[in-house]
């Protein structure tokens, strides 16, 4: 009995060890829990540092790095969200200014039309611009409805081959009264036999926009200039008015939402340019601004072959 008992010694003696060793692990183990969920816990309620703990190599380390990468995520988007919010409550802000701005000429012209007796031709003059302003007002919903849905993604643009001298007179057909007006003139150069690929219906609107804004600057009487050039990298217009010219301080901000430079007319929302950018570059392109030696300014309009 006795040499029985001297012989399950080690083996009694080795379940000890690793009885104790297992308990100083699992010990160490909840503890290193107990610290991790801690250091989670600081962070969850509005601790600004994204700091964990070192930890051994282990279960406990390979825990706290994906922890830390989902936390990191998550702080990501919430300051993405909190831009957002931001943003929208600024475009709201700017969205308001620019509608109060026509609906207080209606309602002082309303109030005026009201004051005029029966004078025929002052209220035909009034009502002339009344739907003037409306005009503009419903522009303006438009142009944003456009810009909000290209913004969520809910466009889908369809590109396709087209031909640049079609395409250009149709970006030109709605401005053909408003130039015989002020006896404007447009000169197309380059467009002969070139094609480029993109969404047709999104694209006309992008630069008719750009054409628009350049037919405002350009003089009654003078040309508007327009060019196409096609190489392995890109397809571009140019676009090209004889105006003033872009201030240096405007150039920066040309395509920002809602921004007016300083050369701007009364009429301008500050939203067109910033449509153009936005659809050219849902499809691979970019338009840019620059003024020209010769005198006005130059708007390149750039479809790019490749991802850039």
């Amino acid at each position: 009995m006795v040499n029985e008992l001297i012989c399950l010694l080690p083996a009694a003696a080795a379940a000890l060890l690793f009885g104790g060793i297992y308990v100083y692990k699992m010990r160490k183990y909840k503890k290193s829990l107990r610290r991790l969920s801690g250091e989670m816990d600081r962070i969850l309620h509005g601790s600004g540092e994204l700091v964990l703990g070192s930890y051994e190599e282990g279960e406990i380390s390979i825990l706290r790095d994906e922890i830390y990468k989902m936390t990191v995520r998550l702080r990501e988007q919430s300051e993405t969200l909190t831009e957002d919010k931001e943003a929208l409550a600024d475009s709201l802000a700017d969205i308001s200014h620019q509608i109060r701005t026509p609906l207080t000429t209606l309602n002082l012209m309303t109030a005026r039309m009201m004051q005029e007796g029966d004078d025929p031709e002052q209220r035909k003059r009034i009502l002339r611009e009344m739907n003037r302003m409306l005009e503009r007002i419903e522009w303006l919903i438009t142009a944003l409805l456009k810009i909000s849905k290209l913004d969520a993604g809910a466009i889908c643009l369809e590109p396709a081959d087209i031909s640049m001298e079609g395409f250009l007179k149709k970006v030109m057909e709605p401005f053909e009264i408003q130039m015989d007006l002020r006896d404007q003139r447009c000169r197309i150069e380059g467009a002969e036999g070139m094609t480029f690929t993109a969404d047709e219906a999104w694209t006309l609107e992008a630069v008719r926009n750009v054409v628009k804004n350049s037919l405002e600057y350009t003089p009654d009487g003078k040309a508007l200039e327009i060019s196409c050039v096609n190489n392995p990298l890109y397809t571009e217009i140019s676009v090209c008015d004889s105006g003033p010219g872009i201030d240096p301080e405007d150039l920066p901000h040309l395509f920002d939402r809602f921004y007016k430079g300083k050369n701007a007319g009364s009429s301008s929302f500050g939203i067109g340019l910033a449509l153009a950018q936005s659809i050219m570059s849902r499809q691979n392109g970019v338009i840019r601004a620059e003024n020209r030696k010769e005198g006005g300014s130059r708007f390149r309009i750039r479809f790019y072959k490749q991802t850039i």
